[in-house]
């Protein structure tokens, strides 16, 4: 795996050894940044953006976004193993001050307490086995963590059923490979 665009372009990213975390693959990440820039349904404005990584494993959709130059980015990991390998993903970038690592699980009410800004984009990748969907989304509204026209984009497995919020409408959806990305707005 690597940062496939900008400042950090071509750094590898250490991955995980043990099967419990599944790393983005390098092409669908690429796909899911195209789309960010050339879709017809938002527009973001990159150097701008708040992004939230939720179960962040190695970390690799919130470097692309430390490498593209986004203003902030949040990790929340609480898986131990991945924790230590975004870590030291994080740090082999001597990135400074743009980005904050929030361990503790996702789950717990009192986890966004303490998060007092706002996202205009979220990435969740949770594991493929993982049923709780709707409560993630549940967690955002709750926590009002999603900006007015944010986008929530989520990486499942293809043959996943996933029932979102209702309070949120699927703008696209695309497989890549055994992965599904879906891109999701608030209503």
């Amino acid at each position: 795996m690597r940062i496939i665009s900008g400042k950090f372009k071509g750094k590898k990213i250490i991955q995980p050894l043990d099967k419990n975390t599944r790393p983005l693959k390098d092409l669908t990440k690429e796909s899911i940044f195209n789309l960010i820039f050339h879709s017809k349904f938002f527009s973001m404005n990159f150097e701008k953006l708040n992004i939230l990584d939720l179960f962040a494993g190695s970390g690799s959709f919130g470097l692309e976004c430390l490498s593209r130059s986004c203003e902030h980015v949040t990790f929340v990991e609480n898986y131990k193993p991945a924790l230590v390998i975004l870590k030291k993903n994080i740090y082999s970038l001597n990135i400074k001050d743009n980005f904050e690592i929030i361990q503790k699980d996702i789950f717990n009410a009192q986890t966004f307490n303490n998060i007092n800004k706002k996202f205009d984009l979220i990435f969740i990748d949770p594991p493929y086995k993982e049923k709780k969907i709707k409560e993630i989304f549940n967690i955002i509204i709750d926590n009002k963590i999603l900006k007015k026209n944010g986008l929530i984009i989520i990486h499942r497995d293809k043959k996943s059923i996933d029932k979102f919020s209702d309070k949120f409408i699927t703008m696209d959806s695309r497989v890549y490979g055994v992965s599904k990305i879906s891109f999701l707005f608030l209503r």
